[in-house]
């Protein structure tokens, strides 16, 4: 069972780049999108159900904001949007759905880059998912969340670590924060499972050469419960294509739903 996650930086923009023909030609029985910036009503038919997939999706009440999504191939059996926090809930930043005792999320978490008002909210959002990550974990159920989370863990995790220890995305806390949900949690990072090697990036800035020169941030995860996490068998950062300032990412799991 192969899973894609790519933050499209707006359906309608990605669309245009090609991304649904893409897709159409991709074998993934899941495939989780965020910030749509976009509302239901701006959906073309394609976006909302591409092919053989089913669409589900939590936009934010801002329109052209955020918002998050989850194609599948088969109907899940129950769909979740939101954690019930509505300062969190209204910019559209989780969605849920399960297939038996699997569930797959749809995540993306806060940018703080614009100014200390959205640093404060990344904080607030981080110190109020940090205890429903416990809950999700304590539930026994098997999960993959999938998405940007806006942190590069580790120094390994982009080009310029050294001068961007004081930005949002590579702040202390942040990868305090991001190093608790693994090592106290318990959640896995499926691509470091899989693949340790240096210059695995998911996002570009649009400054500069950035992309061409892959001075890049791995901000872009699959984090997943123990088990499921074993069961990974292939992943990789697809960058033939440029849909978003962000790069597919692709993990093949040994797994059936």
């Amino acid at each position: 069972m192969q899973i894609i996650t790519l933050n499209l930086n707006g359906i309608r923009a990605a669309a245009k780049k090609g991304f649904f023909t893409w897709l159409a030609a991709q074998s993934a029985e899941i495939v989780c999108v965020q910030e749509l910036k976009a509302q239901l009503a701006d959906f073309s038919s394609e976006m909302r159900s591409p092919g053989p997939y089913h669409g589900y999706f939590h936009c934010a009440t801002q329109k052209g904001y955020s918002g998050v999504g989850i194609y599948c191939r088969s109907q899940p059996d129950k769909v979740i949007e939101g954690i019930g926090i509505p300062e969190i809930d209204k910019e559209g930043r989780f969605l849920q759905v399960d297939f038996g005792n699997l569930s797959i999320i749809s995540i993306y978490l806060p940018s703080g880059s614009s100014g200390e008002h959205r640093q404060a909210s990344k904080f607030f959002f981080m110190e109020k998912f940090a205890p429903i990550l416990r809950v999700l974990m304590a539930s026994g159920r098997q999960m993959i969340l999938c998405g940007d989370w806006n942190i590069a863990h580790k120094e390994i995790d982009l080009k310029n670590w050294r001068s961007n220890q004081k930005n949002s995305g590579f702040l202390p806390e942040e990868r305090s924060w991001l190093s608790d949900v693994f090592d106290d949690i318990g959640f896995v990072d499926v691509f470091r499972l899989l693949n340790c090697e240096p210059d695995q990036y998911t996002w570009w800035s649009n400054r500069g050469q950035a992309w061409a020169k892959n001075v890049g941030w791995r901000i872009d995860y699959q984090i997943a419960t123990p088990l499921i996490a074993q069961k990974a068998r292939h992943a990789s950062i697809y960058k033939a294509e440029r849909f978003s300032d962000h790069a597919p990412l692709m993990i093949d799991y040994d797994l059936t739903l």
